[in-house]
């Protein structure tokens, strides 16, 4: 009777932990849903600020934003890490701390430094376990990344790589291209470098009139498009999390249902045996009594 306790005991607690995974993707499907529509929507801005950038700084060649260019002898930059601060959504941590760490050794081997921001717990602990020290940590950023804390983030950016403090700023993430694929990344935000200029229909770059001239407008754009682009990042993280989530809970939610059924097979042929036996018993002991 005991091993068909057992059983039952183990029964009942796989079917609990098949009740909290089936919540936990259909709280992931939500929260998917919504951030897809956020990063989509961010997706076809920064590209056509990106277009408008690349194509301003194209025509306008007597001036170059700062953010454009590169600086000789890069030896200082910053490697911005965005994770999770749960567990439970797959590999997608671990596809962006194999980008971090490969990073990492090519700025050692370089012999440059870097400025480690991490964001999301899970990232932060990886990184202690491997000993390496982390200048600035963030936990804020979940599903719903505001744009008003990334801004901050990206003017410090700013004002650094203008005063040439840093040389590059990388962003170690994973990329959504779409619900079905999904990539971990290092990205290279700064210098910034803008999509491809815009062609007119004979293939000539479009011409534009600057007003009231192509500096001010110049200085304006470049800084709002590397801002979207960062601010994308975050978002993309943000959707990617949950779909690994929502796809690793799936498949917990699945594996704990064959666990089930296997597991009910057994414990059916274990009291099926239980009850032969006792029924062996019981006509064995009215046969000795009879004779």
């Amino acid at each position: 009777m005991a091993n068909v306790r057992a059983l039952r005991k183990r029964l009942k607690a796989i079917r609990n932990i098949r009740k909290i995974t089936r919540t936990m993707e259909l709280i992931a499907t939500a929260r998917f849903k919504k951030a897809m529509d956020r990063a989509t929507q961010a997706a076809a801005y920064t590209k056509k600020i990106g277009e408008i950038a690349a194509d301003l700084s194209h025509a306008a060649t007597d001036f170059s934003h700062p953010l454009l260019e590169t600086h000789p002898e890069p030896k200082h930059g910053v490697l911005l890490v965005l994770t999770s601060n749960r567990g439970l959504c797959g590999g997608y941590n671990s596809g962006v701390m194999k980008q971090t760490l490969t990073r990492l050794r090519e700025i050692k081997e370089h012999g440059q430094t870097v400025t480690l921001e991490v964001s999301g717990k899970r990232g932060q602990t990886a990184l202690r376990y491997q000993q390496i020290a982390i200048d600035k940590q963030f936990n804020q950023f979940e599903d719903k990344p505001a744009f008003t804390e990334i801004n901050e983030i990206a003017d410090r950016y700013i004002r650094l790589y203008v005063e040439k403090k840093i040389d590059w700023v990388n962003v170690a993430y994973v990329r959504f291209e779409s619900s079905s694929r999904q990539t971990a990344v290092l990205e290279t935000l700064l210098p910034f470098a803008g999509t491809e200029p815009k062609t007119g229909a004979g293939g000539s770059e479009v011409e534009y009139e600057f007003l009231p001239s192509p500096q001010g407008i110049i200085e304006g754009i470049v800084p709002a498009a590397f801002k979207a682009r960062l601010f994308k990042c975050f978002l993309d993280a943000a959707v990617s999390e949950q779909i690994f989530r929502m796809v690793a809970m799936k498949g917990a939610t699945e594996n704990a249902g064959e666990m089930i059924s296997e597991l009910s097979r057994i414990a059916n042929r274990a009291r099926q045996a239980q009850i032969t036996s006792e029924l062996s018993e019981i006509i064995g002991g009215a046969e000795a009594l009879n004779h």
